[in-house]
């Protein structure tokens, strides 16, 4: 277990949690080898008949990128495509219009089986499906993070599944989670809240990327918000003494939170933007100003504290400007909690199913794109798989962590990005939008699809999932989200 890990549990244990320890040696190696060659080939072959649509689905959202809480036209293709295929939807769960489970298969004492679809954009990240920066005229997001592809890859692999459990006879049920807002609005922590996974046996995911990995990383625990300051509007030249600038105030925190950075853990993140600048004249005294912060961390403790500090300096920032100041907090998430068990399953699904191969047409736009980025990877790299790890550090941060510490939680990326492509990048933008985006989609289907066979086939594998997420969790964790609001923040990105 990583140093990350061992600070992570032991943190958690503040909390209630026991600390979890390493799985036990005689069960390290427990999963089998995997779905035949010969059991899994029917999967890919329905997967490949169904290309076309989750390439059409992928397009669709990527032609209209929809920001957090707003991907109004997203859900409801995801959510047309499922019911046309004989999924019941459950639409505006959690209190957010654009959330959805979609429901199919016979319960009985099958499995459940949780597959969780993003479908959010990200602000100011329009760009066109070319291998050079170009903007689309008249749009500003884009799908940087590739969620585009993530919905739609997502529902290729319930419908192939509920295809295979209706003509196999399996029990056992599909739930396809339609969650929003995962860029900075925390969809799935309301999700969580509302136990919508409380009889999820496990939830399987995945993520755009650039490299094919079953990997089993730690994230970073997050909280994000917004600290709207309000000040005095005066004649900048002719009464300045009259006037209490916002701007000041927002420029004060921003200016302690600078000095802040050299007296907190090593592995802190901290992140903000000028989100309002107050006003738009220079000679006017600004008298409202915001911005917007990200804390993050592998600890969720060391979150919880650190932004207790950022928002004593935001007090300080507003007492020394003359302002004053409240803070809207917009996302707060959980780090991720690795199952190894489920690893497994999942890297044995992938290599079933290999990397990324590009056609000629491919690879003469990776080579393009990849003049334009920093680090220079091979392009043939799409269509290997990266060796298996658990208990390695990340440093993204997802809702997906939320989910995690509530059911056995498992995911892969799939080789949608050109090699050494950056997340938030107008380079995935691009990539998301044509063939490269579109192969990595369906490997991500077939990956999941057998992953999600396999657990459906052989329950023993479910527990020992179970055994190792209540190891890893502690017997006395109590689930306490970071996010600490009544509602979602449905106008986050208005």
């Amino acid at each position: 277990m990583s140093k990350t890990a061992v600070a992570l549990f032991a943190a958690l244990a503040l909390q209630g949690a026991a600390v979890a320890g390493q799985l036990d040696p005689a069960n390290a190696d427990a999963a089998p080898a995997g779905t035949t060659a010969a059991q899994g080939q029917p999967m890919l072959q329905r997967l490949d008949a169904y290309a076309p649509q989750i390439i059409r689905m992928a397009d669709q959202m990527w032609q209209q990128p929809e920001l957090g809480y707003l991907e109004n036209a997203s859900s409801a293709l995801m959510q047309e495509e499922l019911r046309a295929h004989g999924f019941q939807i459950e639409a505006g769960v959690a209190g957010m219009p654009t959330a959805f489970v979609a429901t199919a298969g016979k319960r009985g004492k099958g499995t459940v089986i949780g597959l969780l679809a993003e479908m959010d954009a990200l602000p100011g990240m329009s760009q066109a499906a070319v291998p050079r920066r170009q903007a689309i005229a008249g749009q500003d997001p884009g799908h940087a993070c590739g969620h585009n592809l993530f919905g739609a890859g997502t529902v290729g692999a319930a419908v192939a599944l509920k295809e295979w459990l209706d003509s196999s006879g399996t029990e056992g049920e599909i739930r396809v989670f339609g969650t929003p807002a995962e860029e900075g609005g925390s969809g799935k922590v309301y999700m969580v809240r509302d136990g919508l996974f409380k009889d999820v046996d496990v939830a399987l995911h995945w993520h755009p990327n650039s490299r094919n990995s079953a990997a089993q990383s730690i994230s970073l625990a997050n909280i994000s918000g917004k600290f709207r300051f309000s000040g005095q509007a005066s004649h900048a030249a002719m009464a300045p003494e009259r006037g209490r600038s916002a701007l000041d105030g927002v420029e004060a925190l921003n200016h302690m939170a600078n000095m802040l950075r050299e007296h907190v853990p090593q592995e802190t993140r901290i992140h903000y933007i000028i989100s309002n600048g107050g006003g738009s004249a220079p000679n006017v005294v600004p008298a409202s100003a915001e911005a917007y912060y990200y804390v993050r961390h592998p600890d969720p403790v060391v979150v919880r504290s650190v932004f207790k500090r950022l928002t004593d300096a935001a007090e300080g920032a507003a007492l020394g400007t003359g302002t004053s100041f409240e803070f809207e907090q917009t996302g707060g998430v959980f780090s991720l909690l690795p199952n190894d068990t489920l690893g497994k399953v999942m890297h044995s699904s992938l290599q079933q199913v290999g990397g990324v191969e590009y056609s000629a047409a491919d690879a003469a736009f990776a080579k393009e794109l990849r003049t334009h980025l920093e680090q220079q990877v091979d392009i043939s790299e799409a269509a290997k798989i990266a060796p298996y790890s658990v208990d390695g550090d990340g440093f993204g941060s997802t809702d997906v962590g939320d989910v995690s510490w509530a059911v056995p939680t498992v995911g892969m990326g799939a080789a949608t990005w050109v090699p050494g492509t950056p997340a938030h990048s107008w380079q995935a933008v691009a990539a998301s939008g044509m063939g490269i985006g579109h192969k990595g989609a369906v490997v991500a289907a077939k990956a999941l699809s057998l992953a999600a066979m396999r657990l459906f086939s052989e329950p023993e594998l479910v527990q020992q999932a179970r055994a190792e997420f209540e190891r890893r969790r502690g017997k006395d964790f109590r689930y306490e989200p970071l996010l600490q609001r009544e509602s979602p923040p449905l106008d986050y990105r208005k």
